[in-house]
């Protein structure tokens, strides 16, 4: 197991991440096909799904995604970690009381929340969150407020996240919709979604977190997932994994017919939107994000911003200006890149701008920058 053969060095990590990713080479299938593979998508931002498609799919349109989350094929709401994700609607059924463990932190009696809400019936705000639900959607507004009307002398944002982590549910279209808004709509989701038989369990979500992010840790996936104790779940599926270490002696684990293509193998630059997946599923990102970058891509109030990866690492960051004149893609550099590189950015750059559907007078301009 100290064989160098079974040592994956970071370049290594980050070509078997990307070619799971589809960021090696763009995939020819469909937006059903991707988030089956990819199992769910970051969503906190509005357009960082559509993004996340379009960064890893040879062909994609904005209103694939959109006529899926109207009809429900695909579902938007709080997953992994307690934050927005969209899912294949039986994906996120059969995943959401698998993390439920993890949710349940955000009200353990330590918590923000907790501290909020002690001495109070948690399990009572959630009966009357799904009485209420049971009249039909309502916004995040109107349900707080009727939570608050119920218990006003509780934190009334802290009454609505109880009943958000305890209670399943989904936020409705247009919210989440392309080049759409609204405010956030909310069904409980035993109404509009149907419960898979068999039901997944945790290994199966282990086993599809190494098929879209392996070869990764324990403390990877409990990252993912937003989970402890997983580590008895990776022992119970050891015999039929591969075991690898990384250079600092971290034990990793695969499937053993996954792609592991060689660190040599080129990466092309690519424009990752906002919260994108690839840099928030594991413990140690340092296979694809050094530490450095982290704190230059991370906002003050914790947006991971939209992140510009060359030779297959993040380099930079980007983002779309607009005004009556023109659109202009503005990409900031970390440090210096070579001129073919300004070029291949240049020529996605555009590629990115029509798919933004951005002016046809538009700019692009590339800096180095050293925040």
């Amino acid at each position: 197991m100290n064989s160098m053969a079974n040592i994956l060095d970071r370049r290594a990590l980050n070509r078997a991440l990307l070619a799971r990713q589809n960021l090696l080479a763009r995939a020819d299938i469909s937006v059903p096909e991707a988030l089956d593979r990819l199992i769910a998508l970051q969503a906190q931002a509005a357009p960082a799904p559509y993004f996340a498609l379009w960064s890893r799919l040879k062909t994609f349109a904005p209103e694939d995604l959109s006529a899926q989350l109207e009809d429900l094929g695909v579902a938007r709401g709080t997953l992994m970690r307690g934050t927005l994700h969209v899912a294949m609607a039986a994906d996120f059924a059969a995943i959401r009381p698998l993390i439920q463990r993890g949710l349940d932190r955000f009200l353990t009696e330590g918590s923000v929340y907790g501290r909020a809400l002690a001495g109070l019936d948690q399990a009572e705000v959630t009966a009357v969150a799904r009485e209420l639900l049971r009249g039909g959607p309502l916004t995040a507004t109107q349900l707080r407020e009727a939570l608050a009307a119920r218990w006003p002398d509780r934190d009334p944002q802290a009454l609505a996240m109880a009943a958000r982590i305890q209670l399943p549910m989904l936020q409705l279209p247009p919210r989440g919709l392309w080049r759409r808004g609204g405010q956030p709509t909310l069904a409980a989701m035993a109404d509009r979604l149907e419960t898979p038989e068999p039901g997944l369990t945790l290994a199966d979500l282990v086993l599809r977190y190494l098929t879209a992010f392996g070869p990764a840790s324990v403390a990877d996936a409990q990252t993912w997932l937003g989970l402890t104790r997983l580590a008895t779940t990776f022992e119970a599926l050891r015999s039929s994994l591969m075991a690898f270490h990384d250079e600092d002696g971290q034990e990793l684990f695969d499937l053993s017919d996954a792609e592991r293509p060689s660190g040599e193998v080129e990466a092309p630059v690519r424009f990752l939107g906002e919260f994108d997946n690839v840099l928030l599923a594991h413990e140690d990102r340092t296979r694809i994000m050094s530490a450095e970058h982290k704190s230059r891509l991370y906002t003050a109030n914790g947006v991971l911003r939209a992140a510009v990866l060359v030779d297959g690492f993040t380099a930079g960051r980007w983002r779309i200006e607009d005004s009556k004149a023109e659109s202009v893609l503005r990409i900031e550099l970390f440090g210096k890149v070579a001129k073919a590189v300004a070029r291949a950015l240049t020529e996605e750059g555009e590629r990115l701008l029509a798919f933004a559907g951005k002016r046809a007078v538009h700019d692009i301009r590339i800096e180095v920058v050293e925040d």
